[in-house]
């Protein structure tokens, strides 16, 4: 009964307009008093210090320092040029850039806004002057934008992990392949919706010289160079998150220094974006680590393991209702908050029907891109649509419901065939 009031409360602050984090806290203090009265609250002190003393969400302000310098040089629009001239001859022309970019470029975010941020700014006015359907453009922005949260390193997969405690390398190499898998996904749709309409998307047919692929290459060289040492590191056992992410911030700058973009204006400024950024998403797992104590507490998580044992609830259903709660709680919460509310109070049935921790933190990761897809909260699609004037919120809905289609389909390949996600770990982190 307690744990429907405290679920109601927060739902209910949420809906009223309140930011999550205070709704967060605030039916996580009331949680609390119901099951302990003042007298649980004397525990916060511990609680809020096992929140924040934590080595690896370290790493989160360093990944986002790393994505704000990169963003701030400006230094995206590199990057799309040089990933141009390898698809522009393929059916759908450069909205392969924009997934191909966005992948390259998640691989070094860590975040989907500044993924999305930094591929719409370029592509959108680009791609409108070249006559590109417009929603088809924003859809295709918006899907590759999610994979900055799927592709690694990631900052939801970082939070998975503190409230799960599963290696954050082993994350980060199962999100590796379905993260280029669902990318291959988006270019063969586009390619298919290119074919079959091609005046969504001109072509161009023009063949690149070997001296245009080269400088293109060069354009590219430094960020897979960036992505080989922080990935490589991580795979390698070289380095844990938290130090690559260092590594990372030392390489961005050498990288904006190179093509003479860094100065203390922008470092500044990517600190203060970084501040504000990373002090939002830590508040969150302060909060929700107050929500978690209180579901610990009441031990929801042991009643509702006893509840689908004794209702003989299959691994399939259970998965199929966790998609669908993320998918109604997408709609008006943002990913971190549903992790950080959801994850602590379903994992103990995950552990006990055995279903892969890994495997989870990707399917959850999965789950949250499409929260940010959903309407009226997607985050996503404010970004996209706030890169031009051009194009509106109701635009990106339309461009991205295909891409949301695929993006079920494939969750559900993985319920089926989970190597996928679970292959590379073993390959590489054994």
């Amino acid at each position: 009964m307690e744990a429907l009031l405290a679920f109601g409360l927060l739902i209910g602050l949420i809906l009223g307009g309140m930011w999550v984090q205070f709704a967060v806290a605030g039916a996580g203090l009331f949680y609390v008093w119901l099951l302990k009265g003042f007298a649980g609250w004397k525990a916060l002190g511990i609680v809020s210090w096992g929140a924040s003393n934590s080595f690896t969400l370290a790493a989160i302000p360093l990944f986002v320092l790393m994505a704000e310098i990169l963003l701030g040089s400006g230094l995206s629009t590199r990057l799309y040029n040089g990933v141009a001239p390898f698809v522009r001859r393929l059916p759908g022309g450069l909205l392969h850039t924009n997934i191909a970019g966005s992948g390259i470029f998640a691989a070094i975010s860590g975040g989907s806004a500044p993924t999305a941020a930094a591929m719409s700014t370029v592509a959108l006015p680009e791609l409108g002057r070249r006559g590109y359907d417009l929603r088809l453009v924003s859809g295709s922005l918006a899907a590759g934008g999610t994979l900055g949260i799927l592709i690694p390193p990631s900052i939801t997969m970082i939070i998975y992990a503190t409230f799960t405690e599963t290696s954050i390398a082993r994350l980060f190499a199962a999100g590796l392949v379905p993260g280029i898998v669902l990318a291959l996904f988006y270019m063969g749709f586009i390619a298919l919706r290119a074919t079959l309409n091609p005046a969504l998307a001109p072509r161009d047919t023009t063949r690149a010289t070997p001296r245009e692929l080269g400088a293109a290459l060069l354009d590219i060289l430094p960020f897979l160079l960036l992505i080989l040492i922080v990935l490589g590191s991580i795979y390698g056992g070289l380095a844990t998150p938290t130090e690559a992410g260092a590594v990372g911030v030392v390489g961005a700058i050498l990288i904006s220094a190179i093509y003479g973009k860094f100065s203390l204006t922008l470092l500044t400024g990517a600190l203060a974006r970084t501040a504000t950024m990373s002090g939002n998403i830590l508040f969150i797992v302060f909060t929700s680590m107050i929500f978690a104590y209180a579901t610990a507490l009441s031990q929801v998580g042991e009643h509702l393991v006893s509840f689908l044992d004794e209702a003989n609830v299959s691994r399939l259903t259970f998965l199929l209702v966790i998609m669908v709660t993320f998918a109604i709680l997408g709609c008006f919460m943002e990913g971190l908050g549903m992790i950080a509310i959801i994850v602590p109070v379903i994992f103990p049935a995950l552990v006990a029907m055995q279903v892969d921790p890994i495997w989870f933190g990707v399917f959850v990761v999965i789950l949250v891109e499409l929260g940010q897809l959903t309407p009226p909260l997607g985050v996503i699609l404010f970004v996209v649509a706030g890169s031009s004037d051009n194009v509106t919120v109701e635009d990106v809905i339309m461009g991205t419901l295909p891409f949301f289609v695929i993006i079920v389909a494939f969750m559900l390949l993985l319920i089926a065939v989970p190597q996928i996600a679970l292959f590379f770990p073993s390959l590489t982190l054994g």
